[in-house]
């Protein structure tokens, strides 16, 4: 009998397959036959299912396709995740996930505060850039009034991670007299995030009122360096952010 080992396991043995692709796990080729371990199935599932919520929301989303890309069935779909709520929570899981993991290789507290900010704030901006299917999930969720997010467990630790890099980075700045110290870092979370999901959401009616591509490589560099404006003359003293900005 001829046996293949296609792939091996990631990095983690106790990596979850919320956060690892299905490339990253168990393959077995025999006889021309691919054999998968349940967290290749798993996570090939979560990135077909990415795919398909992500271009019709959680009511236009059809299993039957989910299960055909990720070369499974819809028992095996249904056995994993129980039904399509629970797929959709946990792709909603997967996104946020991502973007944590992504947000923690700037390793913001190695960083003097003024650039921390710098970095986050473009970070954000160029996150939603690149993974235009999270801005998409998002949009239809809000549609759905956050009705299956809010069912997640695993969403909430996720933002108050964000929320704490957030406000170490403003402690920071505010004991070294560069930060005012009554800045709420909700308030600045806020601001990143509306300053960039709004403009890639909402790009094609931004682009026809002002008459310009707003995703071309010029404008997506010269609106970074606006967010990046904004967040430090909202949070720096008023001497100490046209220094950082000259």
């Amino acid at each position: 009998m001829a046996e293949n080992r296609k792939t091996t396991c990631g990095n983690s043995p106790s990596a979850s397959p919320n956060s690892l692709t299905s490339k990253q796990f168990f393959e077995l080729n025999i006889n021309g036959r691919t054999i998968r371990s349940a967290e290749a199935v798993q996570a090939a599932i979560l990135e077909a299912a990415i795919e398909e919520f992500s271009a019709n929301g959680f009511s236009g989303a059809r299993v039957d396709t989910i299960a055909l890309r990720a070369k499974t069935n819809k028992r095996m779909l249904y056995h994993y995740f129980t039904d399509k709520a629970g797929l959709y929570i946990a792709v909603l899981e997967r996104v946020f996930e991502d973007a944590m993991h992504a947000e923690q290789s700037l390793n913001l507290k190695s960083i003097e505060p003024v650039e921390a900010i710098r970095k986050l704030a473009l970070f954000v901006w160029h996150y939603f850039l690149e993974h235009p299917q999270v801005v998409k999930i998002i949009s239809a969720e809000n549609q759905l009034n956050a009705r299956y997010l809010e069912q997640s467990k695993k969403i909430p630790l996720i933002h108050s991670h964000f929320s704490q890099e957030l406000s170490d980075v403003l402690h920071r700045g505010a004991q070294s007299g560069i930060f005012r110290s009554d800045i709420n870092p909700a308030h600045i979370h806020l601001t990143i995030l509306s300053m960039s999901f709004y403009c890639i959401n909402n790009q094609h009616t931004i682009s026809l009122h002002f008459k310009r591509n707003f995703l071309s490589p010029e404008t997506i560099e010269i609106w970074g360096e606006q967010i990046v404006k904004t967040i430090l003359a909202t949070i720096m003293y008023q001497a100490s952010a046209s220094q950082a900005q000259a």
